[in-house]
């Protein structure tokens, strides 16, 4: 993706199921669980570049030893900021134990993080600043184990508003209007509730000390959650701990955040992705399990575990940029599903290059585009076997010589380079463009001038100013005939609400166009009728704002975006051709949820979000609209 754009985070839960002591005879060391966090955490780093946390609950220590352990970071490399002081920390305890280092009893009531509860979260911010206040996991803590609460979460709450209220009713005083807060508080609530009326029920029968070991084993940790999460509008995947050692994993009804976990008799880990639970524990991927939507994984504190409903599960509407861009390509069914995307959009780049191989030049941008690339040529390919098959076995006639079809290869280059060095330090508008044109680099002399078509596929194009300023420059400077930008995903269109940092319509360049051709065409009136629908809140069960892209097709959409990134270069064509929303949904066939290129949200809140969006744009408010 050209244009960078913040987005979900990552989650990751270990639950060692076996004794400390077990870790260390048979691997023998106690940080076991620190080192198969650190991977899992690493190998989602793709998923938070502003912070970090990780938290830690030890089960059996007496009263009087630290039972929750956490460390956050928002250094510049916050992972390797976190794991180096817990290194320190095991050094020096190691230093002090001597022998002792090896005695788990010894270690838990002396060191921290030697509990067998583990909870990693990666922050990439949408909203707040990068204060380590604002990195999970959070903390709810209490001198009763059973009330403390650890929460870290990849979500975002649409109905953030109703959830405060809801709060206040109850008699709650929120510190912060965050989502963050607002479901860390809402669960704690009814986590404090369920240990009041277990406390009510045997109060009299028992001793106190008594009845915190009956709570500890009889708490409803699933009625908890279906109490908390009734009212919940969003996207969620989080994973949560309690002070007694009981932890979940709870995903939304639509699936739309992804979570993972794996279980053996040793361990339960969790994740955000398939391929950080392989690459750390070294298991097959169909030993992979999907946490399922409107479920929650529950470990009680004896290691049992299972999969309970928290909600009602509705249709599911997966996160299809999670597989157009955000998880890691190593994913076997990821790889498989982003070279459909290109192999898929062949048809349109070889009618826009009138079927001239020849004189047409391949090539990527950025980097993560390079399996959809791959999918590209293994279309191509598929194409010239067809048409060799058509020459020589079929016999049909062909404008072309035998031997140049039969030796023919498309024709594919490193074009586009990015300086890793350059830093566009000049802030400033005016002068900052002119720099950010030269971060990107090509291979130069490739290109015959004047006669070649050059095609660049990209991921996805969102906003266009990458295009725009630097890497259209850069193209320009090759002098081709023409120039196709292909994106592997279709038009985004519609904001995001659900973890993606999209809120603002301004930004898409779909919008742009749209709004271009509106003016054009003298339909300025449809923008006032959606405006005035979007401003009724009882309207907001619909998504008005599709009603401005009614009137346009697809093509006309492209063409119109292909002129605004082109505006300032008048020398060379230039033509973009955007992945179907079909298509998309052919090469990911089980994670349909495309709201960001249709405006079909799975939520209530989503249309909510879209409406207020528009609103902020004509009312000229720059602010989110979650």
């Amino acid at each position: 993706m050209s244009d960078a754009i913040k987005h979900e985070c990552g989650i990751a839960l270990i639950r060692l199921r076996k004794p400390l002591q077990y870790f260390i005879d048979k691997y023998g060391s106690p940080l076991y669980a620190v080192k198969k966090l650190y991977l899992l955490m690493e190998k989602q780093h793709n998923r938070g570049q502003d912070g970090a946390g990780v938290a830690n609950i030890k089960l059996s220590v007496p009263p009087g030893c630290r039972f929750i352990s956490r460390y956050r970071s928002v250094k510049q490399q916050p992972i390797l900021d976190i794991f180096s002081k817990l290194e320190k920390k095991f050094d020096k305890a190691r230093k002090e134990g001597g022998a002792k280092f090896s005695e788990a009893q010894w270690m838990q009531e002396n060191c921290a993080f030697t509990g067998e509860v583990w909870m990693g979260h990666l922050r990439y911010g949408t909203h707040g600043g990068n204060k380590v206040e604002n990195c999970h996991p959070m903390l709810r803590q209490n001198n009763w184990r059973s009330r403390n609460l650890v929460l870290a979460g990849n979500f975002n709450m649409t109905n953030l508003d109703d959830l405060f209220e809801t709060l206040v009713t109850i008699g709650q005083h929120p510190k912060e209007k965050v989502d963050t807060v607002t479901v860390l508080e809402k669960i704690g609530h009814f986590l404090d509730e369920e240990n009041q009326k277990l406390f009510d029920q045997y109060k009299g029968q028992y001793s106190n000390q008594e009845i915190t070991e009956i709570i500890e084993n009889e708490l409803d940790l699933e009625r908890v959650l279906q109490r908390s999460c009734k009212d919940f509008d969003g996207g969620y995947a989080m994973v949560g701990m309690t002070g007694y050692g009981a932890s979940f994993v709870a995903r939304d009804p639509s699936g739309i955040r992804p979570a993972y976990f794996y279980a053996d008799d040793e361990v339960i880990v969790a994740a955000s992705e398939k391929p950080a639970i392989k690459t750390a524990f070294n298991v097959a991927y169909s030993e992979i399990e999907e946490v399922q939507p409107g479920q929650a994984l529950i470990v009680d504190r004896n290691g049992d575990y299972g999969q309970y409903k928290i909600r009602e599960p509705l249709e599911k509407k997966s996160c299809s940029f999670e597989r157009i861009y955000f998880s890691r390509g190593s994913d076997p069914d990821i790889y498989h599903e982003r070279k459909q995307l290109g192999k898929l959009l062949v048809p349109q780049i070889l009618k826009s290059i009138n079927f001239d191989l020849k004189h047409t030049v391949f090539s990527y941008i950025p980097n993560t585009a390079e399996t959809a690339y791959l999918g590209m040529m293994e279309g191509l390919e598929e194409f010239l076997a067809q048409r060799r098959m058509e020459v020589f076995i079929e016999g049909k006639p062909h404008v072309d010589a035998k031997e140049d079809i039969l030796n023919f290869r498309p024709r594919v280059e490193k074009l586009v380079l990015k300086d890793a060095k350059l830093r566009t330090f000049i802030t400033d508008d005016d002068h900052r463009d002119d720099l950010v044109a030269h971060v990107y680099d090509t291979t130069y002399e490739v290109i015959k001038k004047g006669q070649d078509t050059v095609v660049v596929i990209d991921d996805s194009i969102v906003r266009g100013t990458t295009l725009e300023v630097s890497i259209l420059a850069m193209l320009m400077r090759l002098e081709p005939k023409k120039i196709v930008i292909v994106s592997s995903a279709p038009q985004i269109r519609f904001p995001d609400c659900y973890g993606i940092d999209m809120s603002k319509m301004k930004d898409f360049i779909a919008f742009r166009a749209v709004t271009e051709l509106l003016e054009e065409q003298g339909m300025r009136l449809l923008v006032d009728q959606v405006y005035q629908k979007c401003l009724r809140i009882t309207d907001n069960k619909v998504n008005h704002v599709k009603e401005l892209y009614a009137p346009f097709k697809y093509e006309e959409i492209s063409e119109k975006i292909a002129k605004i990134i082109s505006s300032r270069y008048s020398q060379i064509k230039v033509e973009v051709i955007y992945q179907t929303v079909e298509n998309l949904n052919k090469a990911c066939p089980n994670h349909l949820g495309d709201w960001y290129f249709t405006g079909d949200y799975p939520t209530p809140g989503g249309n909510k979000v879209v409406n207020r969006a528009f609103v902020n744009f004509m009312e000229g408010k720059t602010v989110r609209a979650y």
